[in-house]
């Protein structure tokens, strides 16, 4: 792989490192200021607003602009929500307590504006700095490089906060979104915006092209709405602080092992992909690892074990990781060039709403139902998820890379 190709994924993993970190610190200390459920899922929607809300518009921007500038900036806005936090740690018995909370969300809504722009910029990168015949092993690297990250993350997070508190972890956060910007700075290649292939008869219509091309497209709508139903009613991260407090009766430690061990899973089971090539039959292959990964939603949920929890969540990160690198795939050979910021701004909506969206739901339901009842409801809807998309999709269903690559 070319060496600006390489830092390019190490300033991802940096960046994913720290927002990952920063996750554990920020849901333990919600939690610990306002021992309220619904808190935490508010974590993931003040997040959620802007990295949905402004992902078409950001998309556009990238598209019309070198997007490796683009994700520079990205760093530069996680570090300025690293920097609250940390702030907010150091003055804590200075500030009143809508004070921290407010400074907590204004973080949380600063990492979700960087993410708007994140993904667009890096789908808008990657297929312009390594051949087309390398874009399924420069795909499983980029997955695998954020994978380790979502380990070495929530446990850098859980662990340095348990032994050495909130300043220690916030401050190793902005040391690791600084090595990202460094690392970013590094990179010599310059990216041209693509030539413009379609003619719009306003902004408005070339802002929405990207969703038309989705919508219409039978393979990336559907694959991209099993990933947003299933991980919206199935993702359990903005409960684990409950599990870890009140169900499984452990502390930060465990909480950080808690939040790592979907990324342990997930991790090993990238590293795997990464050495080998993607089975044929793709489509199949993530159908099976979308119903393999609700099925352990429903065994973590009926767990009152730690060590069973921790096992439920690893596997439930291993089949998250083949689906993930089959889905990232799918998009970026079915994308034409001057459409790849738009329709990763589409992806990342379909992302942010199974993710953000699904903690302020996990939150929520909790709050109404109980903590366990709301997984065992979710961990149901991924499998009826699964069953309708099969049914109702042959193209995904009998989706296959290796032909997808082949052809322009």
């Amino acid at each position: 792989m070319p060496a600006d190709f390489k830092k390019l994924v190490s300033a991802r993993f940096l960046f994913t490192f720290a927002v990952q970190m920063q996750a554990v610190v920020l849901g333990w200390r919600i939690y610990e200021l306002l021992k309220d459920p619904l808190a935490l899922g508010l974590i993931g929607l003040t997040e959620a607003v802007p990295a949905i809300g402004l992902a078409v518009f950001a998309g556009y921007i990238v598209d019309r602009s070198r997007p490796l500038v683009i994700y520079r900036r990205v760093m530069y806005i996680s570090l300025l929500s690293g920097l609250v936090v940390l702030i907010e740690h150091l003055f804590a018995d200075r500030l009143t307590l809508f004070g921290q909370v407010t400074m907590l969300y204004s973080a949380s809504f600063l990492t979700g504006l960087a993410r708007s722009f994140s993904q667009p910029s890096i789908f808008a990168s990657v297929p312009r700095m390594v051949e087309r015949s390398k874009l399924l092993n420069a795909t499983a690297m980029m997955t695998s490089a954020m994978q380790v990250a979502r380990v070495a993350g929530p446990a850098a997070g859980g662990l340095i906060f348990g032994f050495f508190g909130a300043v220690a972890s916030s401050s190793l956060v902005c040391l690791m979104l600084l090595a990202a910007s460094t690392s970013m700075l590094l990179i010599r290649q310059r990216i041209s915006p693509p030539e413009t292939q379609a003619i719009h008869t306003s902004i408005s219509e070339e802002l929405l092209s990207g969703g038309k091309f989705v919508f219409k497209h039978p393979i990336l709508l559907p694959a991209l709405s099993l990933d947003m139903i299933s991980v919206l009613f199935g993702g359990v991260t903005a409960l684990l602080p409950i599990f870890a407090t009140d169900i499984l009766l452990v502390g930060p430690k465990e909480l950080g092992a808690l939040r790592a061990a979907p990324a342990v899973g997930a991790t090993l089971m990238s590293l795997y992909l990464s050495r080998r090539e993607l089975p044929g039959r793709s489509g199949r292959w993530l159908l099976s690892c979308v119903t393999g990964f609700g099925v352990c939603i429903l065994v973590f949920g009926l767990s009152r074990s730690f060590l069973l929890s921790l096992t439920a969540l690893a596997l439930s990160g291993a089949f998250d990781s083949v689906s993930a690198v089959i889905r990232n795939a799918a998009v970026q050979l079915c994308s034409p060039a001057h459409l790849r910021g738009k329709i990763s701004a589409v992806n990342s909506i379909f992302i942010g709403s199974s993710n953000e969206i699904g903690e302020f739901e996990s939150g929520l339901a909790a709050k109404l139902f109980g903590t366990v009842p709301a997984v065992y409801f979710g961990g149901i809807m991924c499998l009826i998820t699964v069953g309708f998309i099969s049914m109702t999709s042959p193209a995904l269903r009998n989706l296959d890379l290796k032909k997808l690559e082949s052809t322009e």
